[in-house]
């Protein structure tokens, strides 16, 4: 998802020693879709091996991970499950805009007009279920955690750091807060930019930390009253929101009716804009569907299986690979060097 409220969230900007030794819930498919947006070649069309599978989302879960790694972190990968009913439209949107925006890629391929050809290769991302087990294949020789969402990965991520098991969700959206998440962490990389929506370029960012503390109290709302006002900016589940209606109408309507949500919705001129009922949207928010029997048990890195998976199945250079994860060895190395000497 991604409801249109950031603009709305004051958050404090944090350094990654700040984070070191933390515990990191991931929104798996946002982070992954972001890997497919933003690595791509000179002309926009993503990475690929020699039977031409996708790689770029491998590589991005590699160099990004490992680095965090060195930084003593750990992850728990959450993957979406069903699909709620009322995403199902949002999906079929999705869909659409996709295969409109590989037509106007192949129009600009045609004309040999890189720029246009980069635009639009940013907006063909799709994951393929070969895709997403590759990655999970990746998670698991990293030694990370990976936890199978009934529904929405970002509840299920939601509900583990609610439940303390994580510090922070990892989501560049702000879904999450709407899910009950206490603390949301965005632009999570060493890289320090992060690529412009729907360009190829990059702004320079810092890690920023949203707590669901610091954003009710500030914009002066409870839990509920925020997933009625993402409600009225539009969600997954009634896309685009009520025409006319910005996140600071939305915050001005919600601050004024409070709890009567009827009649908040009632003046918004909910029915005019959808037939789906508010209430409905509501309900499959609050109520999102979370498990809590899941096993956090991170194990070692397993060398030879990611070599495995990233050079032996698809293509990698093996010098950067394992350059890379020497690097890592070695931080783990004086991380177990400086508990010893406190013996």
């Amino acid at each position: 998802m991604g409801v249109q409220i950031t603009e709305l969230l004051e958050g404090q900007e944090v350094s990654l020693e700040d984070l070191r030794n933390k515990t990191f819930a991931v929104d798996t498919f946002n982070l992954l879709y972001q890997f497919l947006s933003s690595i791509r070649q000179q002309d926009g069309s993503l990475l690929t091996d020699s039977k031409g599978r996708v790689t770029s989302h491998l590589a991005g879960l590699f160099h990004r991970i490992t680095r965090l790694m060195a930084y003593n972190m750990r992850f728990i990968f959450c993957f979406d499950g069903k699909v709620p009913d009322l995403k199902k439209k949002e999906r079929e949107r999705r869909k659409d805009l996709k295969a409109e925006a590989q037509k106007k890629y192949e129009e600009a391929a045609q004309k040999d007009d890189v720029d246009e050809m980069k635009k639009y290769a940013a907006r063909t991302s799709r994951l393929t279920p070969e895709m997403v087990e590759d990655a999970k294949n990746l998670i698991r020789a990293l030694g990370q955690v990976i936890v199978e969402a009934p529904s929405e990965g970002e509840a299920q991520a939601s509900f583990i750091v609610k439940k303390g098991d994580a510090d922070y969700v990892l989501s560049q959206d702000a879904d999450c807060l709407m899910f009950g998440a206490t603390a949301v962490i965005r632009n999570l990389t060493l890289s320090g930019r992060r690529k412009k929506p729907g360009a190829y370029s990059y702004d320079e960012v810092k890690p920023v930390v949203f707590t669901l503390k610091d954003v009710l109290a500030g914009l002066g709302i409870t839990n509920d009253q925020l997933i009625a006002l993402s409600i009225l900016v539009g969600t997954d589940y009634n896309i685009g929101g009520v025409k006319g209606i910005g996140p600071k109408k939305a915050l001005s309507l919600v601050k004024k009716h409070r709890d009567d949500f009827d009649a908040l919705f009632e003046e918004a001129k909910w029915s005019e804009h959808f037939e789906t009922p508010w209430k409905e949207i509501f309900d499959t928010i609050k109520e999102m569907k979370t498990r809590d029997d899941y096993k956090l048990e991170w194990k070692p890195l397993d060398r030879k299986e990611v070599i495995r998976v990233l050079v032996d199945e698809h293509e990698f250079g093996r010098e950067r690979i394992e350059s890379a994860l020497e690097k890592l060895e070695e931080s783990e190395g004086r991380k177990q060097k400086g508990l010893g000497e406190f013996f």
